[in-house]
């Protein structure tokens, strides 16, 4: 067979429209009517001749099935072959066009670059503090922490500790629960030689069962290193630690490490990159029975293990794999009741439960997706938002540029349209060199995450381990996903504008078809950007008036010039008169500091420590009823030390000794709440217990701000130091108030008083405004990076602006030079430049005023003492747009106003 017909090709690879199936049916049927007919050309009948030709065949059928499975492979196969080549046509492509323009390239890779590393960064963030369960976490879907309920004056406060006993008590007998474990972390002096304070975990045995973890060397404590009153004074330190103080040795086994005022024997280390629970670093675990034993002895608390009061643990446990959450809640709260109603059984005074109404909350095992969220890591989550604004501005500043890239090689792109290329060929190129282009933003954008997170970590998650940009897959994977967006979405427009042109139009040398409406959805483009940058700039201003209220507030002291002194005994073992002794000396010293101005005893501190103790007044059932009322146990001269006024009578004074009456002054919000009609000066107060004897009020100081910034209730209440024998009344720390900021002289202050100190003690010193930091930090937060963001938008906006006029002006040269001619003055045209400037500004303001109103009700709760909707920002915003948009449009205003008029008639 010779004839051409039975050559034809059983699999062909060409653009015929026909399915594989049909093609490969159509085969099938030629060679067999070709078989039939040369069968009949030799004198077979008809139906003898297709009897002949079937069993020639054989299965029809399968053959056909076959025939198609192979057909469709070659064809999947050529299809995949050719798809690889165009796309690395494609690439060669984009890469050639950014060889050719380097100076558009890189504006575009820094101006992604910018959106890209605001997103990473932020990502890295907010993965670490939302969304990353700690490392080695068996099941980590079942592993939660428990909060303790309660309500409060008709609110309920979600409480993150439990007592030892009330964590027994709610897990012992539960059902659903496969593993509960309880952790305290504290910040306490390890070493002996340069003693640093550092994060300590102590966890029950059981901690360690929660991951699946083996030690690096040595071992872990057991349960029956764990026992209360019986434990062993063990530690297995972390990884960084042990590779810092011990170099890495396996001799660290067997030695002694200082952690707070007791030694432990080091049994073990934990493997690398694990981190317990939490993003705070630990240096060492020990079992929790040894540090409470250790920890509380001699305090009045030798029985911890067996009290309600003393709330210090974090409660985590695991559930059973078919326990759902509701179940191990329910289970839980049924726990919580009895075990409240065991607690008023013990302590009368506790609130009745029909009033508290005990309940738990099993949340995520990240306390930062708990109740108790802090208000800098709700607005980490909404910095996320405006990371992603940011992202859209450089995207949409983009694609004004691609576009205008777009238009000026409209002809080259109708001449490849005209030689063939198709229309969905062109757009993926062009798509393509986008994307690349975005890659590679993307990578520059890692190398500013890399900087930037490092700042932002320092502040969101302090003593956290370090996480570099360009080594965490999660974080280099989401900066793969987005900066591909951010490409497919600034490089569809310009990609899709230029492939739907008009080849007639384009070919016309100076034409200029379609250029009014290129030009309007380059400027709905610029709309876009100014109005997100002015939602980004109400922020900042919001943001930073409410840091200003915040910095202005009178806080009821002088926090910049107050400098508090801790005392660590570390060891050092003293009677009570002998530690009376230490504490004069030390106040003595600190007064005598050429830094000071004054100093005095203080036994608590505003915003980081708190005591509170019964009060009894005759005429009043419960004083407790009537809030929470704090203790400040003080000496002579702290009101003066500490810059609060006495609005009435006097402060505490060197008259308040032991065995003089005794003498408190109260706040003014106290002396309101409890003697609303009565003169409070010579009330009598009995502090602790009713049969204590009087004390009486002589003063009443301003309020100051002691809990909180917003609502402070301000009741508190100073008591004279001597007139107290025992207890914490004697001991505490020092207020000293310096002569500068107190900053600066902190060291000056803590090399001072060392030298009066025995043995292995030693003191701390450190400012009330670095105490009061973590107070003030959200709102600080907040107006540095809206304030940040905000400006790297207008930035880019503004640039958008600048390309876009300048771009119009070079299209209307002949225009401009046609209006000089006929008389325009030099005014007339820039007014006429300028106008479509501010006409495009004023419509992103109104969108982007919109916007922010919207968004009010949302950021309100974030701010301090500012309203979401103050006129003055939202005017001063406004404002700042129309200079920026007339400051962008003056260059090509300017430029256009002298345009020749010769030179532009004789242009096109």
């Amino acid at each position: 067979m010779t004839d051409n017909p039975k050559f034809r090709r059983l699999f062909r690879f060409d653009s015929d429209k026909q399915s594989v199936e049909s093609e490969v049916d159509d085969e099938l049927q030629f060679h067999f009517d070709l078989a039939v007919r040369e069968l009949m050309a030799k004198g077979a009948t008809e139906n003898d001749a297709r009897a002949e030709a079937e069993r020639r065949f054989g299965d029809v059928e399968r053959t056909r099935k076959g025939l198609k499975e192979i057909d469709r492979a070659h064809v999947a196969q050529s299809r995949r072959a050719e798809w690889l080549s165009s796309i690395a046509q494609d690439t060669r492509y984009a890469l050639r066009g950014m060889r050719r323009r380097p100076g558009f390239s890189i504006a575009v890779v820094l101006i992604l670059a910018l959106g890209i590393g605001a997103n990473a960064t932020m990502f890295g963030i907010v993965d670490r503090l939302l969304l990353r369960t700690p490392n080695f976490l068996v099941s980590p879907n079942h592993v939660q922490r428990v909060y303790l309920a309660t309500t409060q004056s008709g609110k309920v406060f979600f409480g993150s500790s439990a007592s030892y006993r009330r964590f027994h008590e709610l897990t012992d007998s539960a059902k659903t629960i496969d593993l509960a474990t309880a952790l305290w972390q504290p910040e306490l002096a390890v070493g002996v030689s340069n003693p640093r304070e550092m994060r300590v975990t102590y966890a029950t045995a059981s901690f360690w069962k929660l991951f699946s973890i083996r030690p690096a060397i040595g071992r872990f404590y057991s349960a029956d290193e764990d026992v209360p009153t019986h434990s062993t004074n063990v530690a297995v330190l972390g990884y960084g630690y042990w590779q810092t103080a011990y170099g890495g040795s396996d001799d660290a086994i067997g030695q002694i490490v200082r952690i707070g005022r007791f030694d432990y024997t080091i049994i073990g280390v934990a493997p690398k990159d694990f981190n317990g629970i939490g993003n705070r670093i630990s240096v060492a675990y020990i079992p929790l029975s040894s540090g409470a034993d250790n920890s509380f002895a001699g305090n009045g608390r030798n029985h911890w293990y067996d009290t309600y009061g003393l709330n210090w643990l974090q409660v985590i446990v695991r559930r059973k794999p078919q326990a759902t959450i509701a179940e191990a809640q329910k289970e839980l709260d049924g726990a919580f009741l009895k075990s409240y109603i065991a607690q008023r059984a013990q302590n009368p005074g506790t609130t009745l439960v029909t009033t508290a109404k005990p309940h738990t909350l099993v949340g995520s095992i990240l306390a930062e997706r708990g109740p108790n969220q802090r208000s800098d890591v709700k607005i980490a989550v909404w910095l996320v938002g405006v990371a992603l604004i940011v992202l859209i501005v450089a995207c949409a500043n983009v694609s004004n540029l691609m576009l205008a890239r777009a238009l000026q090689r409209k002809k080259e792109t109708a001449l490849r349209l005209a030689l063939g290329i198709s229309r969905g060929r062109l757009l993926r190129q062009l798509i393509t060199e986008s994307v690349m282009l975005a890659l590679l933003g993307g990578l520059a954008g890692l190398a500013l995450s890399q900087w930037g997170g490092g700042i932002l970590s320092a502040t969101l998650l302090p003593g956290a381990s370090g996480v570099s940009s360009f080594t965490d897959s999660r974080t280099i994977l989401f900066t793969l996903i987005i900066a591909t967006i951010a490409g497919v979405l600034a490089g569809v427009v310009p990609s899709w504008r230029a492939g739907g042109m008009s080849l007639a139009s384009a070919l016309k040398t100076g034409a200029r078809e379609g250029t009014y409406q290129r030009s309007r959805l380059r400027s709905s483009l610029l709309v876009i950007q100014g109005a997100l940058s002015v939602v980004l700039l109400v922020g900042a201003g919001l943001f930073v008036k409410s840091l200003t209220n915040v910095q202005s507030l009178r806080l009821g002291y002088d926090a910049d010039r107050l400098a508090w002194i801790e005392v660590q005994m570390r060891g050092v073992v003293l009677d009570s008169v002998a530690k009376r002794a230490l504490f004069e000396e030390i106040l003595r010293s600190a007064q005598n500091v050429p830094v000071a101005r004054s100093a005095s005893f203080a036994a608590m501190v505003p915003f980081y420590s708190e005591w509170e103790e019964g009060l009894f007044i005759a005429g009043i059932d419960s004083v407790s009823n009537l809030g929470s009322f704090l203790l400040q146990s003080v000496s002579s001269g702290y009101f003066e030390t500490m810059g609060t006024r006495i609005v009435r009578g006097r402060g505490i004074s060197t008259e308040d000794k032991f065995g003089a009456p005794r003498s408190m002054v109260v706040s003014q919000s106290m002396a309101r709440k409890l003697w609303p009609k009565t003169d409070p000066i010579g009330q009598c107060v009995k502090v602790v217990a009713d049969t204590m004897p009087c004390t009486y009020v002589v003063g009443i100081a301003e309020d100051i701000k002691y809990t909180s910034l917003a609502d402070d209730p301000g009741l508190q209440y100073y008591v004279a130091r001597d007139q107290y024998a025992s207890g914490s009344f004697l001991y505490g720390g020092v207020f000293v108030n310096t002569k500068g900021l107190a900053t600066a002289n902190v060291e000056a202050i803590r090399a001072a008083v060392q030298r009066v100190m025995p043995g292995g003690s030693y003191v701390t010193v450190t400012s009330l405004a670095t105490i009061l930091d973590p107070v003030r930090h959200s709102w600080q937060l907040g107006a540095t990076m809206f304030v940040v963001f905000g400006a790297l938008a207008l930035i880019v906006a503004s640039i958008g602006l600048y390309s876009v006029i300048s771009y119009t002006v070079a299209q209307r040269t002949q225009e401009m030079g046609v209006r000089v001619a006929l008389g325009a003055q030099t005014r007339d045209v820039i007014r006429l430049v300028l106008s479509q400037s501010v006409s495009v500004s004023l419509f992103a303001i109104a969108i982007g005023l919109g916007v922010a109103l919207f968004a009010a009700k949302w950021v309100g709760p974030l701010l301090f003492e500012t309203s979401a909707r103050d006129p003055v920002v939202y005017g001063g915003v406004a404002g700042v747009l129309v200079v920026v948009a007339v400051a962008a449009a003056l260059i090509p205003a300017v430029r256009a106003a002298r345009v020749d008029p010769s030179t532009a008639l004789r242009g096109d």
